[in-house]
Formats: C-alpha cells, structure tokens, sequence
C-alpha cells in the first residue's frame, strides 16, 4: 500500500567551467583625441564564475527550504513508510501496521464510487476500523458481541445523562445500523477509542447527524473527561483524504485529570468518533497520524 523504496538525496555539484572566456584587448586610443572616461571595468572570468556561483547555491538553498516547508506539511498524516529514507519514529508518530482495505464483495462499488448515489460501505465494517499500533495494549471490551458495540457502550463515553439520552434519541430515530470499535492504552499512557457508526445513507449522515454533533466552536455533546473542547487549529489543512470530511478538537490548558482530543468523520453512510486522552496532556502527532489513517481506510 505504500512504497518502501528510498530515494537518494541529489546531490549538488560544484559550479566548474570547462572553457575559461579569453580576455579581449581593448581598442587603443587615437592620440589626437580627448582621453575618455575610463568605463567600469567588466568583472574578471574567474570573478564572474564565482558570482554565478553564488547565484546558483542561493537559488538551491531557496528551493530546498521551499519543498522542505510543503514536505513537512505533506508528511504528517502520513505512515513511516510513506517517507524514503525514515527510518526512527523521532516525531513521536506511533508504528502502525501496513495498512489494507477489505475487499468488496464482488461487484459491488466502494462508497465514493459515481454509482453507489448511498455512499455505502459494503466491505465489513469491522474490518474499517483502525488496528492498534506496535506496542499498544488492546481494550477488548470495545470489540463487544461478535465485534458489534452496543450502542449504551458508545454513549457511555458522554458526560451527562442528558446528553447520553438526547444522543442515544437521535440514533434510533435515524436508524442506527450498528457500531464497530476498537480500544487501546499506547505505551506513554494514551488511550484511544475509534468508534464507526453506520447508517443507511450518507444523506442521513450528512444531514442529521454530522450537522448537528458540531457547532462553530465546540461539539454539541459533551466527552467524559473533556471539561472544554476547541478546534484544532493546528491541524495541517494541506493534509486531507479526498471524500472524507474531517472535525478535530482538542482541550486547551489547563487540563483536568487528563487532556481529551476528539475527531469526527462523516465517510458516506459512516460517521467516525475518535477520542484519545491522557494524563498531562495528549500529544499531537500519533493524534492526527491516527484521524489521517483512519480516514483513509474509509474512503
């Protein structure tokens, strides 16, 4: 699914000219003529190479910085794999497993496909959800009966019994199909939850529920442990899967007992919830590395 080949670097030569430019004589002065002021005088050979030197290092330089500012965007969401020649996880992204989508029953379309006017999933959902990175410790609980969550399991990640009912309303009245999920605690502490709801259609997930989880600043529901909720505004723009719309939120400081991170997905007729959280706060990079992979599988 990615490409693991690694590509060398160019190297930049030294600027050489093979044929210096012979100096040409200037033209003498007939005596009977006034002297003329003297012109500037043109730079040596070796004093133009070394200019154009100059000139072609510092349009190198320019170059480099550019594509390492767009790189740097570009890479974010992306596997470690994706990027030839990493080879640590310095940038604190999580190893994750090479990813593949499920296949589709034969002849059946995949959700963003021109003919599939639904936008149904028709791959298993529970093969959509994210796998836990190397070194995680599975929550099992979230795998529920045969891999299907039982909705009170989803809505027991909401604060206020007002909300749990307000929510758990909403989902009936709009045909809630079922849920998959799946839980784990990463080495530093975090834990995340991916949680895939599926509808009948991407017009209902559209319509009645992404529209309404969100306002302008926060989401309408509120997460257990998340005691405020803003938009992630540092969540790179130039990093998005075609076809899936994408809301992060973050908890700004000061924290409670831990900070909570919250992502929402609308991927035809499926909705994402992803929530990470940890005591001292929730590191960004395996954050948004996750919501990335996660759209991915779903588109």
């Amino acid at each position: 699914m990615t490409d693991r080949t690694t590509q060398a670097e160019p190297v930049a030569q030294p600027l050489t000219e093979s044929h210096p430019v012979p100096l040409t004589e200037p033209h003498p002065v007939p005596p009977t003529e006034a002297p003329q002021p003297a012109a500037a005088a043109a730079p040596a050979p070796r004093d133009r190479r070394v200019l154009l030197a100059v000139a072609r290092w510092t349009a190198a330089v320019a170059v480099f910085a550019a594509v390492g500012t767009a790189t740097a965007y570009g890479i974010t969401g992306m596997t470690r794999t994706d990027v030839p020649g990493l080879a640590t996880e310095s940038d604190g992204r999580w190893d994750y497993p090479e990813l593949t989508a499920p296949p589709l029953p034969s002849g059946s379309p995949g959700p963003l496909a021109d003919v599939n006017a639904a936008g149904a999933h028709h791959a298993d959902l529970r093969a959509l959800v994210l796998p836990a990175p190397a070194g995680a410790r599975e929550n099992k609980a979230l795998r529920g009966s045969d891999g299907w969550l039982p909705t009170e399991d989803y809505l027991a990640e909401y604060a206020t019994e007002e909300d749990r009912e307000a929510l758990g309303q909403k989902l009936l009245d709009t045909g809630l199909r079922h849920i998959a999920a799946r839980g784990w605690t990463a080495p530093d502490g975090t834990r995340t939850r991916i949680y895939l709801l599926q509808f009948d259609t991407a017009q209902i997930v559209e319509a009645k529920i992404a529209a309404d989880a969100v306002e302008f600043a926060s989401p309408v529901h509120q997460l257990r442990g998340a005691h405020e909720a803003v938009q992630d505004q540092d969540f790179p723009e130039s990093v998005v899967v075609t076809g899936v719309a994408r809301v992060a939120y973050t908890e700004p400081e000061p924290y409670g007992g831990e900070q909570v991170r919250q992502a929402y997905l609308s991927a035809g007729d499926v909705y994402a919830v992803i929530v990470q959280s940890r005591k001292g706060g929730v590191p960004a990079v395996p954050f948004r590395q996750t919501v990335v992979l996660q759209s991915q599988l779903l588109r």
